[in-house]
């Protein structure tokens, strides 16, 4: 009897130590791993321009909602060379979208005409499936941008989205596929891109 319990304990170790963790593709790491990927993590940004622009861009869907805000103001100029259609429009911002705006503008960047602001970040929702096929496997997840300011709050969409992504087995466990690797699984980022709205389970 002692001799028994003795070669389980020893198998147990052995077994213990030859695996990890992430020899097993559990939702719960399959989430770890695509949260902590860089291609996630990679916030939403609005690119605000201001100056001459045109009256496509001064109508379109952002524009129109930081107008409504009363963010930005503008008055009707005769369009540039390198900028079509007319009208066009000389952006700028109210004293109200100055004080919005003027934390989330990186400072090297205040003085240029177009301005990167950090809107939404994303957030995983829920592991929905996984599909294996020998060392690959899918990963179907749903996410969404969860906003990270004010102007983040106005723009994005309070939708989710639904992607699939690759994942390879290798000698130390199971890894995310970045970028396509494989004709049959789809990397981070293009899954990401890929992305189609999904209600929430």
């Amino acid at each position: 009897m002692r001799k028994q319990k003795t070669a389980i304990l020893v198998f147990f170790c052995v077994f213990t130590i030859a695996c990890s963790p992430r020899d097993f593709l559990t939702r719960r790491l399959a989430a770890d791993l695509i949260g902590a990927s860089e291609a996630f993590k990679t916030p939403q940004q609005f690119l605000l321009r201001t100056g001459v622009v045109s009256n496509k861009d001064y109508l379109s869907p952002d524009y129109l909602v930081i107008q409504r805000r009363g963010w930005i103001t503008a008055v009707n100029v005769p369009c540039t060379a390198n900028i079509s259609p007319a009208p066009c429009w000389d952006v700028s911002l109210t004293p109200i979208g100055v004080e919005t705006f003027h934390d989330l503008i990186p400072p090297e960047a205040a003085a240029r005409q177009y301005l990167p602001v950090n809107t939404a970040h994303r957030q995983l929702v829920a592991i929905t499936g996984i599909s294996k096929n020998g060392n690959l496997a899918d990963v179907d997840f749903i996410w969404k941008w969860v906003p990270m300011n004010e102007v983040g709050a106005a723009l994005s969409a309070a939708e989710s989205f639904r992607s699939t992504v690759g994942f390879k087995h290798y000698d130390d466990g199971w890894r995310l596929m970045e970028n396509t690797e494989t004709k049959s699984s789809q990397g981070l980022e293009d899954a990401l891109k890929d992305a189609v709205p999904s209600p929430v389970p």
